[in-house]
């Protein structure tokens, strides 16, 4: 990912309007944005009680962060940690942890907190392995010619 993000700069936010890559943040003023951030066009944030977003963090396109909630009138702080990764059209309620190096699957809804490597899937989103058990599974369905 270094290479990728060799001349990577922080974007303009502003209140409602999305940035160049098409997504949006309500209150940014509670948005804490990592170096290295790579968020999907048409994603929200919604930043009013602080989101945090780590170094390295991927978020899929089509994602929701919240930090309230005005069905459950929930809020609260949001943390993605460093090196996490969201899939695309995930929810993420607020009050949420998400640990360093944590995947979650597409199409998840999180509304507890998840812990460092590990990886979390489904509605609402439950532990299915660890990030290392993942990559050794990968590693396995690969031929040893490729």
């Amino acid at each position: 990912m270094a290479k990728r993000f060799s001349k990577w700069v922080a974007p303009e936010i502003k209140h409602g309007k999305p940035t160049k890559w098409n997504w949006l943040v309500l209150y940014p003023d509670g948005l804490k944005l990592g170096k290295n951030t790579d968020i999907g066009a048409y994603t929200l944030i919604v930043a009013k009680y602080g989101v945090e977003i780590g170094d390295n963090v991927q978020i899929g396109s089509h994602c929701s962060v919240y930090s309230y909630s005005t069905i459950d009138d929930k809020s609260g702080k949001v943390v993605l940690g460093d090196n996490c990764r969201i899939g695309t059209h995930s929810s993420i309620m607020p009050g949420i942890k998400i640990g360093e190096n944590a995947i979650i699957g597409a199409h998840s809804f999180v509304n507890k907190d998840v812990p460092a490597n590990s990886v979390f899937v489904g509605v609402p989103a439950k532990f299915i392995c660890s990030v290392d058990k993942l990559y050794k599974k990968r590693k396995a369905k690969i031929p040893a010619d490729h």
